[in-house]
């Protein structure tokens, strides 16, 4: 769970359970067949129309019929992330990258458009997403900013308590990842961050794209590799090729072997089989879907075509913020603390938050392409 701005600076001690522990294990690589292979069930869109190219910087996933969730075999996986249930989703075109501070720079220059960490914080609006009778902070909180991981955390005396790794960071936005000080002058191929789900919004319409699906991102992530636990497969000794995750000793020492120790230039670590980089690790990305914890409990049965996700949040950890899907992980993913670059892995953040390791990629349907 990511907390809205809110709840980022007053309890920030209940925040990121996105990095909840859970431990790695080493399985054995195999081939998965695509279940295309097999009767479909529906009639999908599968194959990239003649009449439509494919848009800049993007990818064709053809249509496919899968199976979402927890895959046999993944004993990380948590209970959000189950039970394992069949969908199909319509072919579609995705970003092979996450969308780039270069292309949101692009965006703002276009339309002026400001961020949601960089407005300062409203307190009445504040008020409709906290428990009734939370006092009101002093003013000086109010200023525009937004969460950052410390990176220079010495020791840590309890895991379970984030606050020791994370700060409210006045002044932190897309242009100031780590504060004022900051600058992402010379990291125009790196991904954009500090966005709200309002934010990547924005940009979908400016650029006549949307979010994906849950669905439609893991359907992205296994590729051709239909059934692994990790976007090219199942052994997870190849991690610090694939994917820009954390090593060492979470929070206190990244070793940094896969060459970066927090945030990487897109697509500097192996695409997935479709040419898609960075499903695993780097950033969080934000998906369309509502995030429940309970959701996919309720859809078990028959497969569902183009799963739009619950009607509604639920998080009752998190009942106070309505929260949207995240998916991938980031830079601070520990196979010993945090193993999110799983495909299966799955959190919530409130629609107003933002942090220095979340961000997004878009994606077009065929029904958005058609002259």
């Amino acid at each position: 769970m990511i907390l809205n701005r809110s709840i980022q600076f007053l309890v920030l001690s209940s925040a990121m359970l996105f990095l909840a522990g859970c431990k790695n294990e080493n399985v054995k690589n195999r081939e998965v067949n695509s279940v295309l292979e097999k009767e479909p069930i529906v009639k999908l869109i599968v194959k990239q129309p003649d009449s439509i190219e494919t848009p800049k910087d993007m990818v064709w996933v053809s249509g496919i019929h899968f199976t979402q969730g927890a895959q046999a075999g993944d004993q990380l996986a948590l209970p959000r992330e189950k039970p394992a249930h069949p969908v199909s989703v319509d072919g579609f075109f995705i970003d092979k990258t996450e969308v780039t501070n270069a292309q949101f720079r692009e965006f703002v220059k276009a339309t002026g458009y400001v961020t949601t960490a960089e407005r300062p914080l409203d307190w009445e609006e504040m008020k409709k997403t906290l428990p009734a009778g939370t006092p009101k902070p002093a003013d000086s909180i109010f200023k525009p900013g937004s969460l950052i991981f410390n990176r220079n955390v010495a020791s840590v005396t309890d895991l379970n308590n984030y606050t020791q790794w994370w700060a409210w960071k006045i002044g932190a936005n897309w242009k100031h990842p780590q504060g004022p000080e900051s600058t992402i002058k010379g990291k125009d191929n790196y991904p954009v961050v500090h966005i709200t789900y309002e934010d990547a919004l924005a940009y979908c319409k400016w650029v006549n794209r949307r979010l994906p699906t849950e669905a439609e991102w893991e359907a992205a992530a296994h590729g051709k590799m239909s059934g692994g636990i990790y976007t090219w497969g199942n052994d997870d000794s190849d991690l610090s090729t694939k994917a820009n995750t954390w090593q060492g000793t979470f929070p206190t020492k990244n070793s940094a072997e896969d060459g970066y120790s927090y945030v990487a230039p897109v697509a500097t670590y192996d695409p997935n089989s479709l040419g898609i980089f960075d499903m695993s690790g780097n950033v969080w990305e934000i998906t369309q879907d509502w995030f429940s914890v309970r959701y996919y409990k309720d859809i078990l049965g028959n497969e569902v075509v183009n799963p739009q996700g619950p009607l509604e949040s639920y998080n009752p950890e998190n009942l106070y913020q309505p929260e949207k899907v995240i998916k991938g992980g980031s830079f601070l993913c520990d196979d010993s603390y945090c193993a999110s670059y799983r495909i299966s892995a799955r959190m919530g953040q409130a629609l107003d938050s933002s942090t220095d390791h979340s961000g997004f990629r878009t994606v077009a349907d065929v029904a958005m392409l058609n002259p």
